[in-house]
C-alpha cells in the first residue's frame, strides 16, 4: 500500500477551521522566521552575480515544488526586469515536458534533472534544487551533477534539512515538519528574493 507522504506532517490546533488557521499562522510566521538570513544573502548574491554576468538560473522541484520552481522563474525573470540592468534567465527543468519525460521513460525518473544539468549546465550557472525532505534522489543527483561542472547551488528544504541543506552553497531550510508550511515558506522565499532585488534595481542608477 503507498502511503502519502502528508502522514509526517506535524498538526495543529484542529478544534475548529478557525483555530487550524491561527496556529497554521503562527508556525508559518515561526518557520520563515528560522531561515538564516546569511544564507539568504548568498542565494541574492548568487542571483544578481549570474544576471550580470549573463549566465543561467536553472530550477528543480517534484509535485508542488515544481509549481514553486515554475512560479519562480515567472518572477525572478519578468518580476524583476528593470530597463538598464541585466534580464535574469531562469528556467524550470520540468517545464519541457517532452524532454523530461523522454529522459524519465528512456534513462530513469531519478535523473530528469541531472541529466539535463548535463546537457546545459554551464560553469558560474545557477541550480535552485527545491526539495521539501531534502532527499528527494533526483534532487540530490541534480545537485552533485551541478557541482561537477561547477555550478553554485541554492537548496530550498524544510523537515531535517535532508542532504539538501547540507550539499547546497546557499541552503534556505525552513525547520518545521509540515509540507504545506515547507512549501508556503518556499513561496515566500522566492517573492522575498524578487522583490528585494527588483526594489534594488528600481533604486539604483540604469547600465
Amino acid at each position: 500500500m503507498i502511503q502519502d507522504p502528508r502522514h509526517k506532517n506535524v498538526t495543529f490546533d484542529a478544534t475548529s477551521v478557525g483555530a487550524y488557521k491561527a496556529d497554521y499562522a503562527t508556525r508559518l510566521q515561526a518557520a520563515l522566521a528560522s531561515v538564516s538570513d546569511v544564507e539568504l544573502e548568498k542565494a541574492c548574491e548568487a542571483l544578481t552575480m549570474a544576471a550580470k554576468d549573463g549566465r543561467k538560473i536553472y530550477v528543480a522541484g517534484n509535485g508542488g515544488s515544481a509549481a514553486i520552481a515554475e512560479h519562480l522563474c515567472c518572477d525572478w525573470t519578468k518580476g524583476t526586469y528593470c530597463e538598464g540592468h541585466e534580464t535574469i534567465v531562469a528556467q524550470s527543468l520540468s517545464s519541457n515536458v517532452a524532454l523530461y519525460s523522454a529522459i524519465a521513460n528512456d534513462y530513469s525518473f531519478e535523473v530528469v534533472f541531472s541529466t539535463q544539468i548535463k546537457f546545459f549546465g554551464k560553469p558560474g550557472d545557477v541550480l535552485v534544487a527545491i526539495s521539501s525532505s531534502g532527499n528527494s534522489p533526483n534532487i540530490v543527483k541534480a545537485v552533485e551533477a551541478a557541482k561537477a561542472k561547477n555550478l553554485f547551488v541554492v537548496g530550498f528544504s524544510g523537515f531535517g534539512g535532508g542532504a539538501l541543506a547540507k550539499i547546497s552553497d546557499a541552503s534556505l531550510y525552513v525547520k518545521i515538519d509540515n509540507y504545506g508550511i515547507v512549501e508556503d515558506a518556499h513561496q515566500a522565499l522566492m517573492h522575498i528574493l524578487a522583490q528585494y532585488v527588483a526594489f534594488q534595481r528600481d533604486q539604483s542608477p540604469r547600465a
